[in-house]
């Protein structure tokens, strides 16, 4: 038997002053397109804005519904936009920000694992790593170089040929 062990570096800054101002500019628009959201029954808001390589900037927010689970996370909303009105456009960051009406928002999240394989999927698909940028309103914020690192040993298209 082997054994082996998978695990992955990302930054931790301990608030938007100190990161670049690109990245800045990324976090305070997630975390202002958080009131785009449309979550009446979890009062989990979620934005994300991601900045393309083609330099166009697409948002996206998580939308509920009262039939769940059809509701469709923020990031996947991003990413259905960015396919759709850029079409092959790679995304350079990702920027992913949430606003909790229930409790605090001082904390960076990740995200869901659906969203995860979508995001490993999208890098596949254009051949380039999404940089992740997340936030909460407030705190701290963990820069992760490359998307697909929050999925390992992740099932992907090349499983299917």
């Amino acid at each position: 038997m082997n054994q082996e062990q998978y695990n992955f570096s990302f930054e931790v800054y301990n608030s938007i002053a100190e990161l670049s101002p690109e990245d800045a500019k990324l976090v305070t628009e997630a975390r202002k397109v958080t009131a785009n959201a449309y979550a009446p029954y979890s009062h989990f808001n979620v934005g994300a804005v991601a900045q393309l390589k083609n330099g166009q900037t697409v948002t996206g927010t998580n939308q509920e519904n009262a039939a769940y689970p059809v509701g469709i996370c923020a990031e996947r909303v991003l990413l259905s936009a960015a396919a759709t009105l850029f079409p092959g456009i790679a995304i350079d960051t990702l920027a992913i920000s949430y606003d909790n009406k229930n409790g605090k928002s001082d904390h960076p999240i990740s995200p869901c694992g659906i969203c995860r394989q979508t995001l490993a999927e999208y890098e596949e698909r254009v051949k380039q790593p999404i940089r992740l940028v997340l936030s909460g309103q407030e705190g701290k914020i963990y820069i992760i170089k490359k998307a697909s690192q929050l999925l390992p040993l992740s099932f992907g298209g090349e499983d299917m040929k």
